[in-house]
């Protein structure tokens, strides 16, 4: 099983789209706090649609928490701030891949977290910021979940 951590997300829409991911792929969602908005926000029910109930989620008070949770697991931190691709990684049963809040990424803090194993980037084209906060997640996801051979999909 594979962990998503959103560190202090704040778009309900982006978690919404996340716990659909975390149904979809059988990752558990993990939320740092604070959050940017309310779990029973219509917003972030409207966009995770029916798939509420079938995803494992957590809500930790603050990043210690979060990682004392993950203790076991390696933990990705994603960032621009780095030359490390997440595709050079063999992703592991169990690891967790972490990601900042919208629109600023994962502060200095986290990043330097020590239960952080590594820092990875996305690529891009020169000149763009960033992908969307659940797009990012998705393309992580996705690449961990296939080195895993895609366990329980059909």
């Amino acid at each position: 099983m594979l962990h998503v951590v959103f560190f202090e997300p704040r778009i309900p829409g982006n978690t919404g789209n996340a716990i659909r991911l975390a149904a979809a792929t059988g990752a558990t969602l993990h939320l740092v706090e604070p959050l940017g908005f309310v779990m029973d926000e219509p917003r972030l029910k409207r966009a995770g649609l029916d798939y509420h109930d079938l995803a494992h989620v957590v809500v930790h008070p603050d990043l210690d928490a979060a990682m004392a949770a993950l203790a076991t697991s390696r933990v990705f931190a994603f960032t621009t701030h780095t030359s490390t691709r997440f595709t050079d990684v063999r992703f592991r049963d169990g690891d967790a891949l972490l990601f900042g809040p919208e629109p600023t990424g994962l502060p200095p803090e986290a990043l330097e977290h020590p239960g952080v194993t590594n820092r990875l980037r996305i690529p891009m084209l020169p000149g763009r910021r960033s992908l969307n906060l659940t797009n990012a997640a998705a393309t992580a996801v996705y690449e961990a979940w296939r080195q895993l051979g895609f366990p329980g999909g059909i």
